[in-house]
């Protein structure tokens, strides 16, 4: 197994054949090997070239946005005994952090040569940046979507089509996530000249994860100057949901060497003991699916088994490799939030800040009131908001609040 690290040994990962210790690598069928051989070729082309990295950025600040707001939440503060600041993923065009990779893949797109583009989404917020990019560039798009995603996160597939893009419902499985990425990685067996699958978490074969990692590490890198500027040092703690893992590891990865405890929340639905929950860290072991090794949920067979999760985004049965090797390591530490503990941090956060989280982002404000008294009351948290509630609110609509009618 993986050995601990010092801490400067991290920027090492991953290694030159897409390896995060005992995790990552490239399973994938002979056919596609060329292709992500070529991709990871093209990306460090990309990412060497100020050309590019400038266009980039320029999309970033007057297309996308940035820098999002990192905002002190006062009352959500004093509610949890800790200071408490948000990092506004969701102020982001298109509601969510899913369109700092998605610009980034677009223009690589662009630069290799691919005129097609396919996605995969869950709970809708990467198909919609994804739909978004290529209306922006004028790329045709399609994006494969579990049907009981279809159905609980109609919003986002109104505005998926709006933006021109084909939604191709997926019914195999448990017609979620995992599904839909099956059929978009057959999609692209089938279309390997003309197509660029643009993947939205950090999962898959290499170079996916970390390729992902690096268009999302603005989130930290943005962080830590304004937390710097707001606080004059740096956070106790950072804490982030965790499904595949890329707006968690876009807000850790550029504070992986400093001294700040770092959290990840996963989905435990309705309870790791039930079996129906999403937590490849607290409830998984190592296995092998779509193009990578890392913690998945499997049953004594191997087989990997359904995940449940409130939020759709988070409905996946595995987690992307950097993240199961920084558990393995030991400097991340991987908590889970069930679905009743992630709509009561909802309304919650509604309630005292006037701000609609995502129910992904919502498992991690869950978790908000252990990771304050690990801090202590002078401790100082910085929360990514990776997405806004819109989509959500039917789901929370119909689930009634033991709270409902009280104060805060």
């Amino acid at each position: 197994m993986t050995k601990p690290l010092k801490t400067n040994d991290y920027s090492a990962y991953p290694d030159n054949v897409g390896r995060f210790g005992d995790y990552g690598g490239r399973y994938v069928a002979e056919t596609l090997m060329p292709l992500v051989l070529s991709l990871e070729t093209a990306w460090r082309e990309a990412m060497a070239d100020p050309a590019f990295r400038g266009e980039l950025a320029s999309e970033l600040k007057h297309y996308v946005g940035r820098p999002s707001p990192l905002y002190l939440a006062k009352r959500l503060s004093e509610h949890h005994g800790a200071r408490i600041y948000l990092k506004r993923e969701e102020l982001n065009h298109t509601g969510s952090h899913k369109i700092n990779n998605c610009m980034g893949q677009i223009l690589l797109a662009q630069r290799m040569g691919k005129p097609r583009i396919i996605a995969e989404t869950g709970a809708g917020q990467h198909g919609v940046a994804t739909a978004t990019v290529c209306a922006r560039y004028g790329l045709p798009c399609v994006v494969y979507m579990g049907a009981v995603d279809v159905e609980r996160q109609a919003p986002n597939v109104q505005r998926m089509q709006l933006l021109g893009a084909e939604v191709r419902p997926v019914t195999s499985g448990s017609a979620t996530l995992k599904d839909a990425m099956n059929e978009a990685l057959r999609d692209w067996v089938t279309n390997v000249d003309d197509t660029y699958y643009l993947i939205g978490s950090a999962a898959g074969p290499h170079p996916y994860p970390a390729m992902v990692r690096d268009f999302q590490r603005i989130i930290g890198e943005e962080v830590r100057e304004q937390i710097m500027e707001s606080e004059g040092r740096l956070p106790d703690a950072l804490v982030a949901c965790v499904g595949g893992g890329s707006n968690a590891i876009g807000l850790f990865h550029p504070f992986l060497d400093d001294d700040v405890r770092l959290y990840g929340v996963e989905a435990s639905g309705h309870g790791l003991a039930s079996g129906q929950h999403a937590a490849a860290i607290n409830g998984g072991r190592p296995g092998v699916l779509h193009g990578n090794r890392t913690y998945l949920l499997q049953d004594a067979g191997g087989q990997i088994t359904e995940a449940h999760s409130i939020s759709a985004g988070l409905d996946y049965p595995g987690i992307g490799p950097e993240h199961a090797f920084l558990h393995d390591v030991g400097r991340v530490t991987y908590l889970s939030a069930t679905d009743d503990e992630t709509v009561e941090a909802f309304r919650l956060l509604a309630r005292v800040e006037g701000i609609l989280p995502a129910l992904e982002s919502a498992h991690a404000l869950a978790r908000l009131g252990d990771i304050a008294e690990d801090v202590g009351p002078d401790g100082l948290i910085v929360l990514n908001l990776s997405g806004r509630g819109d989509k959500d609110l039917a789901t929370v609509a119909e689930r009634p609040s033991p709270l409902a009618g009280e104060g805060v």
